[in-house]
């Protein structure tokens, strides 16, 4: 029980007992004048009791104080004796509750107090007839009062025996959660190591070309380091001590990454996947960026992994509030669903809907476990609402701080025309899909206040084309290679016909039908409906600038001989000049003798680690008079860790396995603008 149901136990038993002393004062008329004096004591415990301004320890001691004085009270009047015992009985029995050995021994000894003055007829006290049938009463009610007292005391000890244990036993958790981020420091480093050269060598074949093989191993190593990151989260999750890294993001790149990784995903090859981005949205918010990244990936992994038909419905608006806005991200499929029980479970621990270990599924059961820990950490919530094989819908909404308030899809103002959007609503092998691009475009329609009209038929189509001005038509696949040469003709007219399509999808020659790659999404629709045949990016490949740091020098760190061969082989790909050091020794020596623009130092590392040499550097540095940019390129990667080598005085952190938009990310930041240059880079 806990103290504050323990203190209002006792102000119960002490207020019954005041309420029946008070009626035995008056039924057999004692002094009149007590029960005053006890309703005051009363009414100033409670005030105490329900003010709390003393401590809880003091408030006890007084409680006792009054009660005994009460039973003491009672126990020297006229033929209260022999009910003594029981109301020493009953305060014992209460009084325990508080595990205070001290409170029994006051009890015992009142009761044998109240004896002796009634046994030597002391005043106040009344003679005892000592006949037979009084001394068994007066043994038996000793009896009983010492087996009370004795059973309260050992019911004492016992708790306060288990309350020990328990202490000691926090505490060795303490001491254990204490020591957990240094072994999974430790453990995610000796993991990352070898996963992050298998990507690096992996990346290094794929650019020279050597086959398909390099691909497989590839995605093998991002799945492991994305389990690795997983188990770390999941038990960051567990203990409560997710860290928060928040930056400025823009939403538009956020829902980019998302359709990016549907695109990348080969499980979802035979599933549509429909964005359904609010052009509302600011354009720019604040919080944790990479937090995000992974709620959205947990929440596609899973919707991906248990859909085998259908597809995917992904929306995210926002809702203002005082602080900025929540953000709020819905996930739905038309997978197999879950039970009420299974819903309950994810908040409680590890869910997995396919327990065997031959299942298909894939997965180590931890995806919405892990949404529900950030998700809390941000000062947000999860909802889930599913039914066995008719979907699941999952509603996250965060607090995010508002940097442009802008929307994020805005059409131009002399935009003047109407736009159909063509799709064949018998084509769809489940319904919910048709209800899915619906949606996605009447909301995305209202968001920038165009006029759009739904045609099922090419009928309705011409029908439509003849009544009003129609500049824009967007249709699915099917319904372009229905009627190529239909719309084909229709984009000669000046009327922009877009497509969304699968790769490698064959057109005429000279055709003027621009094509979306799937999934479909608010964006390239913006920016076909603003910059007509003129807009760019809508193709399944292109060309992108990508950034080079040109003759830019650079020292890598590393005691992993791999880890090095992985890293100098990346940054030469952006024409750096790249030395090696394989300690942080070799690292200061080296500086001393070169002049480097960065260097990139591993973390944890024999003899001396990357910060204690970081710091050294920095301090040569400038004593010698120069700059130098330190950056941390570390497989230790724990909550955190980012913050921490900032707050150390790194000026940049990149985790292995290296991630090269990270990495892109980080030197843009840090080099300057002089020491950047771009080229045209065909990406995969």
């Amino acid at each position: 029980m806990s103290q504050k149901n323990n203190e209002k136990l006792i102000m119960f038993v002490i207020t019954l007992g005041s309420l029946g002393l008070i009626a035995e004062i008056v039924l057999m008329g004692w002094e009149l004048w007590v029960p005053c004096f006890i309703i005051i004591g009363v009414v100033a415990l409670w005030g105490m009791s329900l003010s709390e301004r003393i401590e809880y320890d003091i408030r006890v001691l007084v409680y006792s104080g009054y009660a005994a004085m009460l039973l003491f009270y009672h126990g020297i009047h006229k033929n209260s004796f022999f009910d003594a015992g029981i109301v020493v009985i009953l305060g014992m029995a209460a009084y325990s509750t508080l595990n205070k050995v001290y409170m029994m021994n006051i009890y015992l000894i009142e009761f044998f107090v109240v004896f002796l003055i009634h046994f030597l007829n002391l005043p106040g006290g009344d003679p005892i007839v000592y006949d037979r049938l009084n001394v068994s009463r007066i043994l038996l009610h000793i009896a009983i009062v010492l087996l009370v007292y004795s059973i309260c005391v050992k019911s004492i000890n016992e708790r306060l025996e288990d309350e020990e244990e328990k202490r000691v036993m926090g505490e060795r958790i303490e001491q254990n959660d204490a020591s957990m981020e240094d072994f999974l420091s430790n453990i995610s480093h000796e993991l990352r190591t070898p996963v992050n050269v298998v990507n690096g060598m992996s990346d290094l074949l794929i650019k020279r070309g050597v086959g398909y093989e390099a691909d497989s191993i590839k995605n093998a190593g991002v799945r492991l380091a994305y389990q690795i990151e997983d188990i770390q989260d999941y038990t960051e999750c567990k203990r409560q001590s997710v860290f928060l890294e928040e930056d400025n993001y823009m939403s538009i790149s956020l829902i980019n990454d998302v359709v990016t990784s549907f695109r990348m995903n080969s499980n979802a090859e035979d599933l549509e996947m429909v964005v359904d981005l609010s052009p509302k949205t600011p354009s720019m918010m604040r919080g944790d960026i990479k937090k995000l990244h992974k709620i959205f990936r947990h929440l596609l992994e899973n919707a991906v992994k248990f859909t085998r038909a259908g597809g995917i419905y992904v929306k995210m608006y926002t809702e203002k509030t005082d602080y900025g806005v929540n953000l709020c991200i819905e996930m739905t499929d038309t997978g197999v669903g879950m039970n009420p029980g299974a819903i309950r479970a994810i908040s409680e621990g590890m869910y997995q809907a396919n327990k065997k270990r031959n299942r298909s599924s894939g997965g180590i059961g931890l995806g919405l476990y892990i949404v529900h820990g950030f998700a809390h950490r941000m000062g947000g919530f999860v909802k889930i609402e599913s039914e066995r094989k008719n979907g699941t819908t999952v509603r996250v909404t965060i607090p995010q701080k508002v940097v442009d308030d802008k929307p994020c899809l805005t059409l131009r103002e002399t935009f003047d025309g109407s736009v159909l959007f063509h799709v064949r609503p018998d084509k769809y092998k489940v319904p919910k899909l048709r209800d899915f691009y619906r949606n996605m475009a009447s909301n995305l329609a209202s968001g920038i206040r165009v006029p759009l009209y739904a045609a099922e038929t090419v009928y309705e189509v011409e029908r439509l084309k003849e009544k009003m001005k129609v500049t824009h038509i967007f249709m699915g696949q099917d319904e372009y290679e229905e009627n190529r040469g239909y719309f084909e003709e229709l984009a000669k007219e000046d009327i922009v016909i877009a497509v969304s399509a699968d790769p490698g999808l064959k057109v005429p020659e000279n055709s003027r039908v621009m094509f979306m790659p799937k999934p479909l999404y608010a964006y390239p629709i913006i920016n076909i409906l603003n910059e007509g045949w003129n807009a760019g990016g809508t193709g399944n490949q292109g060309s992108t600038e990508t950034p080079v740091f040109k003759d830019v020098r650079a020292l890598v760190v590393d005691d992993e001989p791999m880890n090095i061969v992985v890293a100098t082989s990346l940054f030469r790909e952006y024409k750096m000049i790249v030395d090696t050091a394989g300690s942080g020794k070799e690292a200061i020596r080296k500086f001393r003798e070169n002049d480097y623009d960065l260097i990139f130092m591993d973390h944890m590392m024999p003899e001396m680690d990357g910060v204690e040499a970081m710091k050294q550097i920095k301090a040569v540095a400038a004593d010698l008079d120069r700059k130098i940019i330190v950056i941390a390129l570390t497989a230790n990667a724990v909550s955190g860790a980012r913050e921490m080598f900032i707050r150390e005085g790194f000026d940049g952190f990149i985790a292995k396995p290296i991630n090269t938009s990270d990495y892109e990310r980080v030197m843009l930041r840090v080099l300057p603008a002089d020491r950047i240059s771009y080229e045209g880079r065909s990406r995969r």
